[in-house]
């Protein structure tokens, strides 16, 4: 590894397109780097500004929310966070993809969040506001239908028709589609440093490579069924990986291993060590949560999202809070480009019923009727859902598209052409 770092330093400093920042200078350009992307549209604004949800959510001037029951939350329930995963054993499922911000709170708090996301879909995807009313209702339905039992069927030709495209593509992805994806048409033994991939220092290097040798990391690599438990886990390289919207800033590394006992057997994997810090979700017990930031998102994980959770291990680079995931062809996110109204309502539905039983596995029947009660008992003669969260989805997209616009005349003027 460093002697490839040293033989690329000529080329990268004969090509400052392609050179890696120093680890003094990424979170400047990357702080830039996220600014530029949060502007490309309101709905990309909303993804990256989980911190502008939490104000308001704290705020003396928010809709008065129910006390729902103290369960793990997402705590960034967004569309682009829910997607397909595959699992170590069996077909892949979408369950919620991204847990970094999980915490022990109101279960409100998800819903409202993922409210917002649907609506800002719909927004760039032109479609009325009576839509996002019904695509509202429809969230709430499929809520409580996972309530009431109703699992989400995992059936391509079954699922709404932008989740269907999604899944169809995540069956037939193999290791090769992952790592031309990650990596290109280059070698498979080296991550191609340039835009997507800067140089790690030494020190981040020789961390890294003391993670992959610990215990922890090799069962989870180990894991896939079709890997021997007792097979050897090797480092091969690594580079800090430019990845994400509101993730971008912090530390975060692409890994490639070698798994297997014979030379012949064995194979290349990816893995991605991501820093954990401090969630912006309120939290209702803080005592309940793991002090190591990286344990609580592998606690969130586990309990929200078992196909990411048996996947995922925490530990420390450095001083920081890390966890470490291998990647695998089935994990992709759902985007939400292009919505037709009936769509649209399709799938604010299937998504309740993927966070309505995350949220439902973790309480008894008692705890889940009260809570449901609590849900169903705020409709209004206009809009069959909570007005509280009807309310909610209104003031925030007032509020994030005037921050959307405000934030692209700092950041995206000087950038566009004139």
């Amino acid at each position: 590894m460093a002697h490839r770092r040293h033989a690329m330093k000529s080329d990268a400093e004969s090509n400052p397109e392609s050179s890696s920042p120093s680890p003094e200078e990424r979170r400047r350009v990357l702080e830039r780097r996220r600014d530029l992307k949060m502007a490309r549209s309101a709905h990309a604004y909303v993804r990256g500004s989980t911190e502008r949800f939490y104000q308001w959510l704290l705020s003396s001037a928010r809709v008065a929310l129910p006390n729902g029951p103290e369960v793990w939350i997402c705590g960034d329930c967004h569309v682009g966070n829910l997607g397909p995963l595959g699992r170590c054993e069996g077909a892949a499922v979408v369950e919620l993809r991204d847990l970094d911000q999980a915490s022990i709170s109101n279960p409100a708090f998800d819903l409202v969040r993922l409210a917002l996301s649907l609506a800002m879909a719909a927004r760039s995807s032109d479609l009325p506001g009576v839509t996002t009313a019904r695509m509202t209702e429809n969230l709430i339905v499929g809520y409580a239908d996972a309530f009431a039992g109703a699992t989400p069927d995992e059936r391509a030709a079954e699922l709404p028709q932008p989740i269907r495209l999604v899944m169809k593509r995540a069956i037939k992805r193999t290791w090769r589609h992952l790592f031309d994806e990650r990596l290109g048409e280059g070698p498979r033994h080296e991550l191609p440093l340039g835009a997507r991939f800067w140089r790690l220092s030494d020190d981040e290097c020789d961390a890294v490579k003391a993670i992959v040798g610990e215990e922890s990391v090799r069962r989870l690599v180990t894991a896939l069924e079709s890997r021997d438990d007792d097979a050897d886990v090797a480092f091969v390289d690594a580079a800090y990986w430019v990845k994400g919207c509101s993730s971008l800033g912090l530390w975060r590394a692409a890994v490639l291993v070698e798994v297997g006992r014979k030379k012949k057997d064995r194979k290349i994997c990816l893995l991605d060590i991501k820093e954990a810090t401090e969630t912006c979700a309120p939290t209702v017990s803080p005592a309940e949560l793991p002090r190591h930031h990286g344990e609580r998102v592998v606690a969130g994980a586990r309990a929200l999202a078992p196909a990411l959770g048996e996947r995922v291990v925490a530990s420390t680079l450095l001083g920081k809070p890390v966890f470490v995931r291998e990647l695998l062809p089935q994990d992709l996110k759902v985007e939400l480009d292009e919505l037709s109204a009936e769509e649209g309502r399709a799938v604010a539905h299937y998504f309740g019923l993927v966070v309505g039983r995350a949220h439902a596995r973790q309480l008894d029947d008692a705890q889940r009727a009260a809570w449901m009660q609590e849900i169903l008992s705020h409709r209004t003669k206009n809009i069959d859902a909570p007005s509280w969260l009807w309310q909610s989805v209104v003031d925030l997209v007032a509020l994030h598209e005037r921050a959307y616009l405000e934030h692209c005349r700092h950041y995206a003027l000087d950038a566009a052409p004139r």
